[in-house]
């Protein structure tokens, strides 16, 4: 069952009309009763769902036009690392979380008890998020439920990214290099023989500097010599079409050096869907590479951590920007005045200040430590 799932997830990558399947596949698997794949960007304030699987049109509709201001998790959730699976009551306290307007007029009506939470990738702003939301009969989220998501999450992951390859919705000749050159990592399309067939800005920066992978006479490889002995094999695994040999995706440490811990992942365009986009520019296998984490945080996780903000104190922080008055900041998150106040109080606290107009300044004038 794993194995088909994961080729369901591949597959929707390069035909997005396969993927309620995928995430129908996906609920069955990890245990849930609806899933929906969306993107929220914390700086221009919008949200939209990218796939849906047995939502309820009604409350989607709501989230995106009254109540996704009011989600307690952001911009909190935003800073979790891709990969990791989190809990609406990893972010908040399940006591805040039941006592907020979005809990009461959206969550609890959807018969929600719990949601599986993952952000696939991850901007200075914004993040793609996977989520798979549970019933009562499914109970909460336990260790085993993280187990079985932690299987999927990074053929999700690798799905987001090669979705970008191949833009189903223009033709097959369409697959344009602006497009690459969007996503946030090195891709490589590779031919017979490990041939290079098409890459973008980042990748061909990555070959030109020569340190981790290098083009030898048209066709690529990786500097170390292990990780060049598994990319070469999975390579020649795609070729012959053995999708069991690559299409799990092994990641290819290129480099030991902490400040440079890039990783290749090798998806095969041999099989099922995959096959037809990869017969574009006659490539047997897509190879990305990406850093574990990114370079530095952004202004509202760096101004967290610093200060050792709770989730709720960094929205509370967020909205003094947007709005005036403590009555504003609660009608805009969906909390109570008194819920505000208290957040507000250790605000003030914790980074010394004393009105909200010190906290504006703060975040106008704040200047994030150098990195080590």
């Amino acid at each position: 069952m794993l194995s088909e799932l994961i080729g369901d997830i591949y597959d929707a990558a390069l035909d997005p009309t396969l993927w309620m399947r995928a995430l129908e596949h996906s609920c069955h698997f990890v245990g849930g009763s609806s899933s929906v794949l969306y993107w929220h960007d914390i700086a221009s304030e919008s949200s939209a769902a990218l796939h849906l699987f047995n939502d309820d049109p009604h409350y989607t509709r709501l989230y995106f036009e009254k109540y996704m201001p009011m989600n307690p998790v952001f911009p909190a959730a935003t800073f979790v690392e891709p990969g990791l699976i989190y809990t609406p009551t990893d972010i908040v306290p399940e006591a805040e979380l039941l006592d907020t307007r979005f809990h009461r007029e959206w969550v609890e009506p959807q018969g929600i008890t719990d949601v599986i939470c993952v952000n696939l990738e991850k901007s200075a702003t914004s993040s793609s998020v996977l989520n798979i939301r549970r019933e009562e009969a499914h109970g909460g989220v336990d260790d085993a439920v993280r187990r079985r998501a932690a299987l999927i999450v990074p053929h999700f992951q690798r799905a987001v990214a090669i979705g970008r390859l191949f833009d189903q919705r223009k033709t097959a000749q369409a697959v344009l290099t602006e497009t690459l050159d969007n996503v946030e990592a090195a891709i490589f399309l590779v031919g017979l023989n490990g041939r290079v067939v098409l890459v973008n800005e980042l990748g061909r920066t990555m070959l030109d500097e020569g340190t981790l992978l290098r083009e030898r006479r048209g066709t690529l490889a990786a500097v170390a010599p292990e990780a060049q002995r598994v990319l070469r094999d999975l390579l020649a695994a795609a070729e012959s079409g053995d999708v069991a040999g690559g299409s799990h995706g092994a990641a290819i440490p290129l480099s030991d050096a902490p400040a440079r811990r890039w990783f290749a992942h090798v998806l095969p365009l041999t099989s099922g869907d995959r096959q037809r986009a990869g017969a574009v520019h006659s490539a047997v296998a897509a190879v990305f590479v990406r850093r574990t984490s990114p370079a530095s945080p952004p202004l509202l996780e760096a101004l967290a951590k610093l200060y050792g903000l709770t989730a709720s104190e960094i929205r509370v922080l967020d909205g003094i920007a947007k709005v005036s008055g403590v009555r504003a900041l609660a009608d805009m998150l969906g909390s109570s005045q008194a819920t505000v106040k208290t957040h507000l109080h250790n605000l003030f606290r914790k980074t010394g200040t004393a009105r909200q107009s010190d906290l504006i300044k703060l975040i106008a004038g704040f200047d994030r430590p150098a990195e080590g």
